[in-house]
């Protein structure tokens, strides 16, 4: 739960730095800040060695018995003492057994940085690396100026650590050029309007993250009214196709329209003229209108006509007659 807090308990200022065999670099530093806190002559015995009182006897530098040594031998020696009882007690078991064998707090201080950070040759060697990462270095893509001044002052105070000396104007001026092509504006306007010798890396770092983050504002509103743009622009193209959908609409419904009125007409037509063609016929078939082929007489057909009996009498009679003459013959 605690490594998902915003802010963590910090260290307490009475409690040794533990040193657990990792990050010997942020642990070395808190170690100084912390035995200097206590006392200076504490930091110079770990630096420069333990005091030990001596006279001078013959031209001979002799070391004095501790019973003879003064009030202020007698405290300026016990500077290693307490020295050595903070580095072991800041120490785990793995790096107490390490140096538990040392006789000053000097020599226990050198051991572990021999161990964890290597012999000259090595610290030379990291140090051209680290010079190299320096020199090539640059804001990556997508980056926020915290990250890149993360990133700058991790290769710089480690380079300081190895003894690499750097001014004001060299660090800012390196930050400057690392940056890209958006920040030109910026860097030129700083160029010309501050005194780079005197200006901190802090303070340039806040006025780069002063201006980043005038820049992320902008580009959210930006992107607000683009998002707004966009928005009215789909309803006016959705605006346009309604009418349009509409238009075709209203066009198709004519259409419709007219084929249904040509349908209707179409029916009426034949309707009427079959009505007509009926009419027709009836008034065709009607038998007052026609004349008998038999008796040629008005109002009925031969195949009606009442004649017709007295017509197949007269041709029967003279068949007989003209069959009775055939048989007179």
């Amino acid at each position: 739960m605690a490594e998902k807090l915003p802010f963590r308990e910090g260290a307490s200022i009475n409690r040794l730095p533990l040193f657990c065999g990792l990050n010997y670099q942020f642990w070395k530093v808190r170690m100084k800040i912390f035995v200097e806190s206590l006392d200076k002559g504490i930091w110079d015995a770990i630096k420069n060695g333990h005091f030990s009182p001596k006279f001078e006897k013959e031209g001979a530098s002799i070391e004095k018995d501790w019973s003879q040594w003064t009030d202020a031998e007698n405290k300026k020696a016990k500077f290693d003492c307490i020295a050595k009882n903070i580095i072991t007690s800041a120490s785990n078991s793995d790096e107490f057994f390490r140096i538990s064998q040392c006789a000053s707090a000097k020599e226990m201080w050198d051991t572990l940085e021999v161990t964890h950070e290597g012999t000259n040759d090595v610290k030379r060697a990291r140090k051209h690396t680290l010079i190299q990462e320096y020199e090539m270095f640059r804001k990556l893509k997508g980056e926020s100026i915290v990250e890149v001044q993360k990133r700058f002052t991790h290769i710089v105070n480690h380079l300081m650590s190895l003894g690499k000396i750097f001014d004001k104007k060299e660090l800012n001026i390196k930050i400057l050029k690392c940056l890209d092509r958006s920040w030109k504006p910026k860097v030129t306007a700083i160029f010309e309007s501050k005194d780079l010798t005197s200006l901190t890396t802090a303070s340039l770092f806040g006025k780069l993250r002063e201006h980043e983050l005038e820049m992320n504002r902008l580009n959210v509103q930006e992107s607000e009214d683009k998002h707004v743009r966009n928005i009215a622009l789909k309803a006016a193209k959705n605006k346009n196709k309604q009418d349009s959908s509409d238009e075709s609409e209203g066009e198709t419904l004519s259409l419709l329209s007219k084929k249904f009125s040509k349908f209707l007409k179409r029916n009426r037509d034949k309707e009427s003229n079959k009505e007509r063609y009926t009419n027709k016929k009836t008034s065709d078939f009607n038998p007052n209108n026609y004349t008998c082929f038999g008796c040629g007489e008005q109002g009925h057909m031969k195949a009606e006509c009442p004649n017709k009996e007295g017509k197949e009498k007269k041709s029967s009679k003279k068949g007989k007659s003209k069959n009775a003459y055939i048989a007179w013959d």
